[in-house]
């Protein structure tokens, strides 16, 4: 078979770590895929063992360790090829959403990439991808037209919309390490080469008022405006300047597809607040990442969600109760704005068909582990607080740590649709080769 790693080989420890530190992973083999050839041998040799399988390409977003396990780093398979005819691109599975944007400007298209250039293409389209451009678009989800995808058989299959249709369904919004090895995807790419976007950071005393602004901004905000703010105590490091080191702040962040004198305009309530740092300018879209600019040092983290049905006064009030400057939160809090074309079916339906939500609360903090309790009741009281404005819903690419069980990620879908992709499961995977993944007890 292919190269592979027990403990104690050399990189076997550098393989087996992800972003997210909190989940320790201590498989039995790692296998360093660099073609689909290697990632059918590993799934040969595990079951023929009678070993469970795991996949990482970045391990942003882990929920159970792989111990025991055959753990299959994808991250060397990183192909990209782009068909600027037709606008798709054929993205391998280690290929991560930074490389696919560069790749795509070359062309003037833009794929639906998420906020950070660091994250892998293929875990956040099977997770449904809030994209930067989603409120005009609609889910990345919605963009996949082909998956090849190695099951538990050891076959390779190639899924669409006509092919295998069953699992295509699944796959896209469902199959987060759940159905089997996806090696490839084939998305969508839209022709938009510039923004206007970026970010304006307030000071702590402007908290209550930037906030209250922005939720009252987003009632009518049009489609073509993406918008998010975060709420965070900067971290005290020299290279950041003074208005920012050390300090609470509330960072506003725009990505707006419509002219600059239109965006300008729109911003303009924000400009008027009296912001410390303001970025917010015309951008190729080659330069979208750095309108999160969200780290990169791997960390513990731990982190929870929910979508939020409204934002009035009094949630913001209640928000900021429990992450405003003076509650000295153990986490930071992000609120992004969905509704538009992330509201809307796909054209063709997938398993991520509950979207009923207005906005998405993020919330995590960084925790080692004589720190995680405390951090996770925090987290949970703030939930709590928030639930009467919640629809009950959680966003599925933001359930990550090691606290994610089954109940909250049933209720990223659908009832009727959790049956559904269970017995997809049972059909493609009897033997639960799969089973390192969210929501698992």
């Amino acid at each position: 078979m292919t190269n592979f790693l027990t403990s104690g080989d050399p990189g076997y420890d550098t393989e087996r770590t992800g972003y997210n530190l909190s989940v320790d992973h201590k498989p039995e083999v790692v296998v360093p895929a660099a073609s689909v050839d290697d990632v059918v041998a590993a799934v040969r040799y595990a079951t023929a063992r009678g070993l469970c399988v795991a996949v990482q390409a970045t391990g942003h977003g882990p929920s159970r360790s792989a111990y025991g396990a055959v753990l299959i780093n994808t991250s060397r398979m990183d192909g990209i090829t782009i068909d600027p005819v037709a606008r798709t691109a054929r993205v391998e599975a280690g290929v991560r959403g930074g490389a696919l944007v560069r790749a795509a400007a070359e062309h003037g298209l833009a794929p639906l990439n998420g906020s950070s250039p660091e994250v892998g293409v293929v875990s956040y389209h099977l997770g449904g991808g809030i994209g930067m451009l989603g409120r005009s678009l609609g889910w990345a989800v919605d963009h996949v037209r082909v998956l090849e995808v190695v099951t538990a058989d050891g076959v390779l299959r190639r899924v669409t919309a006509t092919e295998e249709t069953e699992l295509f369904w699944a796959l896209r919004g469902g199959g987060k390490g759940t159905l089997g090895v996806v090696v490839a995807l084939e998305i969508d790419l839209h022709p938009v080469s510039r923004l206007y976007g970026g970010g304006m950071h307030f000071a702590a005393d402007s908290a209550k008022r930037v906030l209250t602004t922005w939720a009252e901004w987003t009632r009518t905000a049009p489609e073509a405006m993406g918008s998010s703010v975060l709420l965070i105590r900067m971290p005290d490091l020299p290279a950041l300047p003074d208005a920012l080191r050390g300090r609470y702040v509330v960072h506003v962040r725009f990505a707006f597809t419509g002219s600059a004198e239109e965006g300008e305009r729109l911003v303009r309530p924000f400009r008027d607040l009296g912001p410390v740092t303001d970025s917010v300018a015309e951008m190729p879209y080659s330069a979208v990442g750095s309108i999160h600019a969200e780290p990169t040092t791997p960390v513990p983290f731990h982190g929870r969600n929910t979508m939020l049905a409204s934002l009035d006064a009094a949630g913001v009030a209640e928000l900021l109760r429990h992450a405003g400057p003076t509650a000295d939160a153990p986490y930071l809090v992000e609120l992004r704005l969905m509704g538009g074309a992330l509201a809307r079916q796909g054209a063709v339906p997938s398993a991520l068909a509950r979207r009923d939500g207005e906005f998405v609360l993020y919330a995590g903090g960084v925790a080692e582990p004589d720190r995680a309790p405390a951090v996770r009741a925090a987290l949970d009281r703030l939930l709590t607080a928030l639930a009467p404005w919640g629809t009950g819903g959680v966003c599925v690419n933001f359930l990550s740590g090691p606290d994610v069980t089954a109940a909250q990620l049933a209720t990223g879908y659908l009832p009727a649709d959790v049956e559904r992709l269970a017995a997809v499961k049972r059909a493609v995977d009897p033997g639960d080769v799969f089973r390192t993944h969210h929501g698992r007890a």
